[in-house]
């Protein structure tokens, strides 16, 4: 298909993006959604800020072991308000970070099939971060298929070369998607980078790795999806050359036609935070083009829709900072944010 993005003949499905000439930002302009039918493939990312069960038998960091949730009952009520806020949009993929590990997500897919009879299956490959003890995972449900999974690998050589980083917590899954009778393969790339301006020098090499690898995983699919808690400092549209979304978005090269998209960009409100801290958006969904330009010669997945869903993790109203980082479970259930940062949902139809 990226042979296909140089010619005038492909249209946008849903939006034309014009940029004018030496603007930092594109003009966007989104057609009207589709309303009453369910998308043939839809993605969610979402940071569920430290999502530990109550057991500590397999938690050895003391931060891991402080963030745990303090009893059963404490974790089984978080674990079943997650599974309706998911069950309530029924995605078809959801991209989840700051999870304990593959055991946490057995236990949120047995609450999406218990309480609202939803059959995911759930994904996970063991990271590295030993201070946190995070990891990222996925969860699919049909008729959405994992044909295989991978974690990248900071070689010798690119660690001669001082410009790559260890990304810790990070997992790429290639997926079948059926499109009428026929399949299309969706790489999706799970991450969660270093936080804090701090941490800018290291996710800039940390970005490296992934573009690298990106190199060599996206051989096969036809679509690519990099989603995840960047812990970016951008804002969406106004990304500054040379920073670390910058540098993803190009995927390493001077041809603009292999950008991937940034989705928050065409959500109805771009410069809407998806996290707790006022004007941060952390999180984001990027595609490769060809899942947002219709090719009019076949039948092929279009975006839909955008959208950051703030209401399915604040419950009661916006959380206070200090309230929710310092007292977490002693506020009472019915008021307690699911978690900082807010879930971004995509929509893709079979145009």
């Amino acid at each position: 298909m990226r042979k296909l993005f140089g010619y005038s003949f492909v249209f946008p499905c849903i939006f034309a993006m014009t940029m004018i000439a030496g603007a930092a930002e594109p003009v966007v302009r989104t057609a009207a959604r589709t309303g009453g039918t369910t998308p043939a493939f839809s993605v969610m990312t979402w940071n569920l800020e430290w999502f530990y069960d109550d057991s500590k038998r397999d938690n050895y960091s003391k931060l891991a072991i402080e963030k745990s949730s303090p009893t059963r009952g404490h974790w089984n009520w978080r674990r079943d308000a997650v599974a309706k806020s998911i069950a309530s949009v029924k995605p078809s993929v959801v991209a989840l970070q700051e999870v304990e590990g593959q055991r946490v997500l057995w236990y949120l897919s047995r609450a999406l099939q218990r309480e609202h009879a939803l059959q995911y299956a759930e994904y996970a490959i063991e990271g590295n971060d030993r201070y946190t003890e995070q990891d990222v995972g996925l969860l699919v449900t049909k008729p959405v298929d994992v044909l295989t999974m991978m974690r990248g690998n900071v070689t010798a050589q690119m660690r001669s070369e001082e410009t790559y980083g260890s990304v810790t917590k990070h997992l790429a899954a290639i997926l079948e998607v059926p499109v009428g009778d026929e399949l299309e393969t969706v790489l999706i790339v799970n991450v969660h980078l270093r936080s804090g301006e701090e941490g800018a020098g290291l996710r800039q090499k940390q970005v490296a790795s992934l573009v690298r690898w990106l190199q060599v995983w996206e051989k096969t699919p036809v679509h690519i999806v990099v989603l995840g808690d960047f812990n970016t400092e951008e804002v969406a549209g106004k990304v500054r050359p040379g920073s670390e979304l910058s540098m993803l978005m190009s995927r390493g090269t001077r041809d603009r036609s292999d950008d991937l998209v940034d989705l928050l960009v065409m959500s109805d409100s771009p410069r809407q935070q998806t996290h707790l801290l006022n004007g941060k958006q952390f999180d984001r969904i990027l595609v490769s083009r060809s899942l947002v330009d219709d090719d009019p010669k076949r039948r092929d997945l279009c975006l839909r829709s955008v959208a950051v869903r703030r209401d399915l993790a604040i419950r009661g109203g916006v959380d206070d900072k200090e309230d929710h980082w310092e007292r977490y479970w002693e506020m009472d259930a019915s008021d307690r944010d699911l978690s900082d940062h807010y879930p971004i949902i995509a929509e893709f139809d079979v145009r």
